[in-house]
């Protein structure tokens, strides 16, 4: 016992960068330490997942849960980089936990974060988006009264600030723009159909008048390039995607198809994630303003967290359209 407690002061000694007696006034409550230090050493008590002494685990530790679908799509870690480094400037620490298929599931994650006594979580891109499901894991966060905020969540039955980039306006500017290059049979590819951003993202389609070609998938390069087969058969000349790895799928589809891109069809992402200049063309896409989301995010966090009343409907950012080479008007040589 006596050799494990030396070692739990040790790692958190090294981690904060103080001295081992600096660790054990903190832990016994003792005075001399300042707030600061006192902050540091119970984060990192948190952080290194040793369990807080009795008389302290009242209080919340100063983790902030981010909880993400995955990291493949690269705008994932990029939203964790401009949260995580908001979060750092105010003090908090972020805890990435990033669902995987037969691994932790959303819900044992926030039992974990709960168990941890963070200061609040931010969701991006969870399960809140299936219309139609109730998640308890949600309701225990209502019932903690613990400071979330969710992404781009149309879910407006939920009692949470939600922070979001705006659906409908990307339909549109996509939409325009490929008229605008003289492209009539445009066709649609977005993820489930009971992906709440996605059905926003069809209904916005069908309002300005793009059809019925509409192909729902996964969220993957190989659920673009399914999806886009289908739509190269129907004689599309143009493709709005959903995300950018749904329109790298739609362009291989195209090449295997024999058809350039964008000398026989053109197609169009969404979120501008990295290297997006880079691809083989440079893909035109809808890019989601992070950064400013991301600084609103932690905003409306760090509000909850000091106690302040935060308004729980969604907040709208508007997207910008990137033009770049993957893009062109129907019937022109390059």
């Amino acid at each position: 016992m006596l050799a494990a407690m030396t070692r739990r002061l040790a790692e958190v000694a090294k981690k904060v960068g103080v001295s081992e007696a600096t660790v054990s006034r903190v832990l016994n409550g003792k005075a001399g330490v300042s707030e600061a230090t006192r902050e540091a050493v119970l984060t990192a008590l948190d952080v290194l997942g040793y369990e807080r002494p009795t008389q302290l685990r009242g209080e919340r530790a100063r983790l902030v849960g981010l909880v993400l679908p995955e990291l493949q799509n690269p705008i994932f870690p990029a939203f964790a980089e401009v949260v995580g480094g908001a979060l750092a400037q105010q003090g908090f620490t972020p805890v990435l936990c990033t669902r995987t298929v037969g691994g932790v599931s959303e819900a044992d994650y926030v039992d974990l974060l709960l168990q941890q006594q963070v200061s609040g979580v931010v969701f991006a891109g969870g399960l809140y988006t299936q219309t139609g499901v109730v998640h308890e894991h949600y309701l225990r966060l209502i019932d903690r009264r613990l400071p979330t905020v969710m992404v781009n969540a149309a879910a407006d039955h939920w009692e949470f600030p939600r922070v979001s980039c705006d659906d409908t306006i990307a339909v549109e500017q996509s939409l325009g723009h490929l008229r605008a290059l003289g492209h009539e049979r445009v066709g649609l590819i977005v993820g489930p159909p009971d992906h709440m951003p996605s059905i926003r993202k069809l209904d916005a389609f069908r309002t300005s008048g793009g059809g019925n070609l509409v192909e729902h998938t996964m969220h993957s390069l190989e659920g673009g390039h399914a999806a886009a087969l289908k739509l190269l058969r129907q004689n599309v000349t143009g493709i709005i995607c959903g995300s950018d790895p749904l329109a790298l799928g739609a362009i291989r589809a195209a090449r295997r198809e024999g058809l350039g891109v964008p000398q026989d069809v053109s197609v169009i992402g969404y979120d501008d994630s990295a290297l997006m200049n880079c691809v083989d063309p440079p893909l035109t896409t809808v890019r989601q303003p992070i950064e400013a989301m991301g600084r609103a995010v932690v905003e409306l966090l760090v509000s909850q967290i000091d106690g302040a009343a935060v308004a729980t409907g969604e907040l709208l950012f508007e997207p910008e359209l990137v033009v770049r080479s993957s893009t062109g008007r129907m019937g022109a040589i390059l």
